[in-house]
């Protein structure tokens, strides 16, 4: 375990450092687009965050390759060296996308070439625990269409979910310390070696994003784009790929009673096929939603719009923060309820604790939709939006009222974007423009 955490605050700390020096050339390299229709943020930011994820992603395997108990993933498996080859072709697409906009077919393509570099080189699903059949092996063509299709789901997925300030990086992240639990309690708890590698890059992908978060929550200063989601979705389909088949129901030393019990006991061994959905559950849906959305409507399914989840959470009246929170509590839900029934399989307080919550989060989501008000008396202890509005006033108190809120409106104007992206190289203002009248500027 502390090898384990010694790679991912390695990780960490190289993404964070590297963030700052890639922000200032994302923003002389030209890599800050203008605001698109469907942007939420208010001043072009600059792209290409995953240059520092990628380094990240590269000092966590440089390190782990030099550790004692580590350095035998790399000895006895090619499963590392399949994942750097994979995520560096990725991530160069992702780079040209960042800078040049390029087709969403030529990434679409490309995604498949990362997945087939994996393939190629040993990390691919050989086969499969079906329930109420055992495991099955599969053909060569069978396990790398299979493979591929787990990848590129899973890049997408992650990229459509990317949408708003450190929503795609914390999600990312509460879904792979689920799944590193999931792998070291296989490793170490049952002695399955073939779990470490999954466990490794669960460890390095957490790092990646734990780096990176402190730079991209709300207000971001540098977004990932589509060269730290892509990748980021591709070590999450890497881990799920290496740990899928691995689990014998002989070395969890199951004790098999009767149908009821072994449906049980062989819970953990569906688990590597379970967790992967779950962990990727919300940008599945926002994924699916959304090429249903555009193909009822005669779109491109690549079509982009303003309709994903995280869409609808601001169209509701949640903030950024929250509906970045909400969408955090979901992950968080369906990662852990996952990871929780996996351990305690029988125990009927997890489903109702996984019931209690979902509950709250339904509250929680739905909360915007109810406006309660306070009594008369109690209206000035309250926020404005808690009183109720006044049956008569006059013209003139409208009036007044109105220029007063534009007047107000119009001090609070955030300062414009400068010439390429002149508020993206510092701190940005939360002040008025105070400059008198007469300045050079």
């Amino acid at each position: 375990m502390r090898e384990y955490l010694l790679t991912l605050c390695v990780t960490a700390a190289v993404t964070y450092l590297l963030t700052g020096p890639v922000r200032k050339f994302a923003i002389v390299a030209g890599a800050m687009p203008e605001i698109r229709a469907r942007d939420v943020h208010r001043e072009p930011t600059p792209r290409l965050g995953g240059i520092a994820m990628f380094g990240g992603l590269c000092a966590g395997l440089l390190v782990a390759d030099h550790l004692v108990n580590l350095n035998g993933v790399f000895t006895l498996s090619n499963e590392p060296r399949a994942l750097l080859s994979g995520a560096g072709l990725i991530w160069l697409i992702g780079v040209l996308d960042d800078k040049f906009e390029i087709d969403a077919l030529i990434k679409l393509g490309g995604q498949m070439i990362a997945a087939g570099v994996m393939v190629m080189q040993g990390l691919e699903i050989l086969w499969l625990p079906i329930p109420g059949v055992g495991t099955v092996s599969l053909t060569s063509w069978q396990s790398t269409l299979l493979t591929v299709a787990l990848v590129v789901i899973t890049i997408n997925a992650v990229n459509f979910v990317d949408g708003l300030d450190g929503l795609a990086a914390g999600m990312v992240c509460i879904a792979a310390a689920a799944f590193f639990m999931y792998t070291y309690r296989l490793w170490y708890g049952y002695g399955i070696e073939a779990a470490a590698p999954a466990t490794l890059f669960a460890a390095i992908l957490m790092g990646m994003c734990l780096g990176f978060l402190p730079h991209n929550m709300h207000p971001a200063r540098i977004f990932m784009g589509d060269s730290g989601s892509m990748m980021i979705g591709l070590v999450m389909a890497a881990a799920a790929i290496s740990v899928t088949g691995q689990v014998d129901p002989d070395a969890l030393n199951l004790n098999l009673g009767g149908s009821r019990a072994a449906t049980h006991a062989m819970l953990p061994v569906f688990i590597p096929l379970l967790m992967p959905l779950t962990i990727i559950a919300i940008p599945m849906a926002d994924l699916v939603l959304a090429i249903v959305r555009r193909t009822w409507n005669g779109q491109s399914p690549f079509a982009a719009d303003r309709g994903h989840l995280h869409h609808r959470l601001l169209e509701i009246g949640h903030s950024q923060s929250r509906a970045v929170l909400i969408m955090y509590f979901w992950s968080a839900l369906f990662a852990f309820g996952a990871l929780a029934i996996s351990v305690q399989s029988t125990s009927m307080w997890v489903v109702l604790a996984i019931v209690v919550l979902s509950a709250i989060g339904l509250v929680l989501l739905l909360l915007p939709r109810f406006k309660p008000h306070a009594p008369r008396w109690a209206e000035r202890f309250v926020p404005p939006r808690y009183r109720r509005p006044r049956a008569v006033a006059s013209v003139e108190s409208v009036h007044d009222e109105e220029a007063d809120t534009s007047d107000e409106s119009a001090e609070r104007l955030p300062l414009p974007a400068g010439v390429n992206g002149a508020t993206a190289v510092g701190p940005r203002s939360r002040f008025p423009d105070r400059r008198k009248a007469g300045t050079s500027r």
